[in-house]
């Protein structure tokens, strides 16, 4: 299989590292609109990046995205890069031919009258109008396999499969007790990304209402998370899981929630009073002439890089899917999850602990594909494919998924 991986930040290097040390892989093209970065993540690999090379690349320049993938002979493109890129990188992957994978999916857009109630243009509407023409083409495109989405829908479709007969609700619960020293605020996680999906309207699905959104941050739950990381306030933030797990999987209620602490809300509250989560460009001084630039750019610029966080931090990250329903007559309660500690991403592999959970999923689900294992085409949410082949594969990759039975809130 060869792939060309456009994204070298922290979770494409991540990608990169994980990759290398599988042996389905032919070659991985990684690209980036820094060529530097995308040299510095080949390099990193020492002996085991003679399957790797460098170049630079326009996430957002579909004709030459295409000449790349041609000039390559690629199978499949992997976007690893912030949702702004992913219509470009998409469209780009089915006129050239191509197999597609991301992790995040194309952006939703706010209800222009009634926000908090109604759905606007949803979290991949964009990449969904296209099916037709993903399906003619006979190319797989699959969509939000990340951590979450992604391991997370995987989960929801194994409960549906093997753990329940019938289901009530399904919650993406993720929390975490990671600190970093020396910062008062430094997200482990692209600024972009976390302050597009913590302050955009979030996004509920009930099967006698179908979706809808309230307000951000909203109904606010305590949920024990295992390994040690103990209780943390989760609240409502639109993620793509509710976008996906119902278009497959059977089930009255489907939420999302994240547990990010007062201090963190505080603080993407502030930026959103002050404009400063804005994309839209304004025109500030420099010192060469006025300079067209975004606010979210500006506070993005002024954070320190996820990726280089990894020495500075400690604790663990926990993804996972709670369901809850009933099995053979009987109340059922799951969490199905996977942790990631700091410590051991570290030392194993030199990423942080957020980025490498994130960056292990496509990489297994490439293998699948590779192998056949997994197959397809359209486009497709994780949970359309069959979950035991990835889970099975997860544990050969030593980062093992748990479950927890009887979980309460």
């Amino acid at each position: 299989m060869r792939v060309l991986l456009v994204g070298a930040g922290g979770v494409g290097t991540a990608v990169t590292r994980i990759a290398a040390r599988r042996d389905f892989l032919g070659h991985m093209v990684v690209a980036d609109y820094d060529p530097a970065r995308a040299e510095a993540a080949v390099a990193a690999l020492g002996e085991r990046g003679g399957r790797f090379s460098a170049l630079r690349l326009d996430a957002s320049d579909e004709r030459a995205v295409r000449r790349v993938l041609a000039e390559q002979n690629c199978d499949v493109l992997l976007n690893a890069t912030d949702p702004r890129f992913v219509m470009p990188l998409f469209r780009a992957a089915l006129e050239a031919g191509v197999h597609y994978l991301d992790m995040a999916m194309s952006l939703s857009a706010p209800h222009p009258e009634a926000p908090y109630e109604e759905c606007g243009v949803k979290l991949g509407d964009e990449q969904f109008a296209l099916a037709d023409e993903w399906e003619k083409s006979g190319r797989l495109a699959l969509v939000g396999m990340g951590v979450e989405p992604g391991m997370s829908d995987v989960f929801a479709r194994y409960a549906a499969d093997e753990l329940f007969d019938e289901i009530e609700e399904i919650g993406i619960r993720d929390g975490a007790n990671l600190t970093v020293e020396g910062y008062d605020f430094a997200p482990s996680f692209s600024i972009w990304t976390t302050i597009e999906e913590c302050l955009n309207p979030p996004v509920v699905y009930e099967r006698d209402r179908g979706w809808f959104t309230t307000a951000p941050f909203s109904e606010p739950e305590v949920f024990d998370f295992p390994e040690g990381i103990g209780p943390v306030e989760c609240v409502n933030v639109e993620h793509e899981e509710v976008l996906l797990v119902p278009r497959w999987v059977d089930a009255r209620r489907v939420t999302f929630k994240y547990g990010l602490g007062d201090d963190f809300i505080a603080k993407l509250k502030t930026l959103h009073e002050l404009g400063l989560d804005s994309t839209a460009e304004v025109t500030v001084p420099g010192g060469d002439g006025p300079v067209r630039v975004s606010p979210r750019d500006v506070v993005a610029a002024c954070l320190p890089d996820p990726a280089t966080l990894g020495d500075r931090m400690t604790g663990k990250t926990c993804a996972g899917t709670w369901v809850k329903g009933t099995k053979d007559g009987a109340p059922r309660e799951a969490y199905l999850y996977h942790v990631v500690d700091n410590q051991w991403s570290m030392r194993e592999y030199g990423s942080q602990a957020v980025v490498w959970q994130t960056a292990l999923n496509p990489v297994v689900a490439l293998e699948l594909l590779a192998s056949g294992a997994w197959a397809g085409q359209g486009v497709l949410g994780p949970e359309a494919l069959p979950p035991r082949p990835f889970l099975d594969l997860l544990n050969a990759y030593g980062s093992p998924w748990g479950l927890r039975d009887g979980v309460s809130r």
